[in-house]
């Protein structure tokens, strides 16, 4: 079983909730500054809780734009979606409750003011979607609600949002000097329903993700923050992508584009593969994506305990995700069970490991003598009866890790040789779970 420290944010926190569709996640990307969350007339598009950081006046804070919460109903994931709101009002420090202007007061507006009069934050009541800021009479009602003078604003323009984040400074509490720390970014991407979001609660210790047999469950690209001794991470649990053909909701192709956004803005990315299913066409591609990218990876094959096996399951198992998977044979191969917790506690270990082969440099000597040793081992093939020479190899950069060989002939030095290189440079100095890359340019001898 997995102990970790209490989950954590290095920023105040900030939520933003409400009823569903009176403009949460217009005024989250009014705010972090981007097309973050999505936005739909569809009411419940956002589902899970969002994170992201922002500032103002210097103040850096972590907004949270969270699902909608909704009068009981008997549907299983309106329930689940209101009880990540709740969570939601249990992590902020200030509460921004939003209200829609237009449409005055509803039932579902004082159910969750009742809910916001018993937290015990600091809560700022925002009337939203205002068009004549000259006219108070269009927030009179809003006071009944018991939380305070109602603020107007319209998020879709950025009017009066200034004035609702000097309220939002004014109400933070101070932060801990040192608290804030470079936190590994971990990207969980699959196909639906291979157990990403299970995964990330199981990380957690808590359903903060919400988790359903119906696929798509999971829209946005979630960001939660844990820590577990001095290493911080950022858990980026991922909408399922699907083949192109199956997609036909608007919202799920924007949600596939998001996923794939968070490859590349992370440090490490976890395959989620199903045990029970084996590798599938489709997890290839989604493989394939952050290794094109240079992204340090884990392979992890979930769903382990549903598998009927023998002794030689594993190792029969992991030969057929490395034939299938053969692109990218430097990742190492997890088997675990989101459900019972089977072998989770490796998944944080793995990812410091190859996170850490990602950055890794290799002294210019040191290259030097291991492609020197190589190459007198092997010689590159000559090409029309001309010689091909590697002069010398110098590391330019990592994640991934990037070697610039000088040669006489670049663009003669064939694919097979440059796999002998790749090979040899694994061989001597590791870079398990990276992708490394190869690059040769016309050089002289020194």
């Amino acid at each position: 079983m997995l102990f970790l420290e209490e989950s954590l944010l290095p920023k105040p926190i900030v939520a933003i909730v409400g009823r569903p569709n009176v403009g949460k996640s217009t005024l989250f990307n009014r705010i972090t500054g981007g097309r973050v969350a999505i936005v739909e007339d569809t009411p419940g598009v956002t589902r899970d809780r969002l994170y992201r950081d922002a500032e103002w006046c210097g103040c850096q804070f972590t907004l949270v734009d969270t699902g909608g919460i909704a009068a009981h109903q008997d549907d299983p994931l309106v329930a689940r979606v209101r009880s990540q709101a709740e969570q939601a009002l249990k992590e902020a420090d200030v509460i921004i409750f939003l209200v829609d202007s237009r449409t005055g007061i509803t039932a579902d507006d004082e159910e969750i003011a009742g809910l916001l009069r018993r937290s015990n934050r600091p809560v700022i009541l925002v009337a939203n979607k205002v068009e004549d800021f000259s006219d108070p009479t269009l927030t009179h009602e809003f006071y009944r609600l018991g939380l305070g003078d109602p603020l107007p604003i319209s998020a879709a323009h950025g009017l009066n949002t200034g004035d609702l984040l000097d309220r939002v400074v004014e109400l933070l509490p101070a932060v801990p000097a040192g608290k804030a720390g470079d936190a590994l970014k971990v990207a969980v991407v699959g196909r639906p329903n291979v157990g990403k979001s299970s995964l990330v609660n199981r990380l957690l210790g808590e359903e903060r993700v919400i988790v359903s047999d119906l696929p798509g469950t999971t829209r946005d690209a979630i960001d939660t923050y844990i820590r577990r001794g001095q290493r911080e991470y950022i858990l980026i649990d991922t909408a399922g992508m699907r083949r192109k053909s199956r997609v036909t909701v608007p919202i799920e192709r924007y949600s596939v584009l998001r996923a794939l956004r968070a490859v590349e803005r992370a440090d490490v990315v976890l395959v989620i593969l199903d045990g029970t299913e084996g590798v599938t066409e489709q997890d290839k591609k989604i493989a394939g994506y952050g290794h094109e990218k240079g992204k340090a990876a884990i392979i992890v094959v979930n769903k382990w305990d549903l598998v009927l096996k023998d002794e030689r399951t594993m190792d029969h198992y992991r030969e057929a995700v490395r034939q299938e998977l053969s692109f990218m044979a430097y990742a190492p191969v997890l088997f675990i069970s989101a459900l019972t917790g089977q072998r989770v506690g490796q998944v944080l270990t793995t990812i410091d490991a190859v996170a850490e082969e990602a950055s890794r440099r290799v002294a210019t000597g040191t290259l030097n003598a291991v492609v020197r040793e190589a190459v007198l081992l092997t010689p590159p093939p000559s090409v029309k009866g001309q010689e091909v020479k590697i002069y010398y190899t110098t590391q330019v950069k990592v994640k991934p890790p990037t070697f610039v060989f000088f040669t006489n002939r670049p663009e003669d030095v064939h694919f097979s040789y440059q796999r002998y290189l790749e090979n040899q440079l694994r061989q001597a100095f590791g870079f398990e779970g990276t992708p490394i890359r190869l690059i040769f340019r016309r050089g002289r001898e020194r």
